[in-house]
C-alpha cells in the first residue's frame, strides 16, 4: 500500500474497519485534508487498496452521508457535504488521541521498550504523512 494513500486500516486494533474508516474520513475532513465538496475514492478504490470487502466501506460511508458528513452525487460517487468547524481544540484532540496512547504505553511496558524506543519507532511514521 503506498504511504500517501488517504485511509489505513489496523485489523488487530480491536475497532471495527468500517469504524476506522469513518474517524479517518472524520479526521482528514476536519483538518482540511478534505475539502467541502472534494470526492471521496471510490468504495471499489479503498476496498482494493486496503484488500477489504467493499460492503465494510459502503457501511462507512452510509452513516457518514446518515450523519452530514458526506453526500452521494449520482454517477459521480460521494463527496464531502459539512463543512469543517475548523481544527479541534488542542485539548480536544489529545483527548481523543488519549485511549491510543494509553494503549501503546501499556503495549510498550509489556515488551519492555523505554519511552526513547518508542517515540523513535513514531518518528518516521510521523514522517511517512509529511507531518514532523
Amino acid at each position: 500500500m503506498p504511504s500517501n494513500f488517504l485511509f489505513r486500516i489496523h485489523p488487530t486494533s480491536g475497532v471495527p474497519i468500517y469504524r476506522q474508516l469513518m474517524d479517518q474520513v472524520q479526521a482528514h475532513v476536519h483538518a482540511g485534508r478534505l475539502p467541502l465538496d472534494e470526492m471521496l475514492p471510490s468504495v471499489r478504490q479503498i476496498a482494493e487498496e486496503l484488500q477489504i470487502n467493499p460492503m465494510t466501506v459502503s457501511k462507512a460511508y452510509s452513516l457518514l452521508e446518515r450523519d452530514g458528513l458526506i453526500e452521494r452525487v449520482r454517477g459521480q460517487g460521494m463527496r464531502v457535504k459539512a463543512a469543517p468547524k475548523g481544527l479541534l481544540p488542542v485539548k480536544d484532540r489529545r483527548e481523543k488521541i488519549l485511549p491510543l496512547l494509553e494503549q501503546v504505553a501499556a503495549k510498550a511496558f509489556q515488551l519492555g521498550l523505554t519511552r526513547d524506543q518508542v517515540i523513535a519507532a513514531l518518528t518516521p511514521l510521523f514522517k511517512e504523512r509529511g507531518a514532523d
